[in-house]
C-alpha cells in the first residue's frame, strides 16, 4: 500500500496520535476494533476531522504495554485473519 502515509503527531510512553492518511473507515475501524481487543489498550479512538477527509486521525493510550507494541499485535492478528480468510475465499470458490 503505498498510497498509505502514518504520521505520528505525538509519541509518548504509554500515548500516541497519528493520522493514516488515504484511510477513512475500513482499515481504522478494523484497527481500533482490534486495539479493543487489548487488555493494555485504555483508549482508542479514530476521527475523520471534516467529511471530506481521506485521512483518519488516531489517539491511543495504553497502561503497561507500549503504544506500538499494541500497534503491532493488532497489525500482525488483521494480517492474520486477512491471510485465513483468503484462503477460505480461494478453497470456497474453486
Amino acid at each position: 500500500m503505498d498510497w498509505m502515509k502514518i504520521d505520528v503527531l505525538k509519541n509518548e510512553k504509554n500515548f500516541v496520535e497519528f493520522t493514516i492518511e488515504g484511510q477513512r473507515h475500513t482499515l481504522p475501524n478494523l484497527l481500533k476494533q482490534k486495539l479493543l481487543e487489548n487488555k493494555s489498550v485504555e483508549f482508542v479512538s479514530y476521527v475523520l476531522e471534516h467529511p471530506m477527509d481521506k485521512s483518519a486521525k488516531f489517539v491511543l493510550r495504553t497502561d503497561g504495554k507500549s503504544p506500538k507494541k499494541a500497534l503491532e499485535d493488532a497489525a500482525k492478528e488483521i494480517e492474520e485473519e486477512l491471510d485465513d480468510f483468503s484462503k477460505k475465499v480461494k478453497k470456497a470458490l474453486k
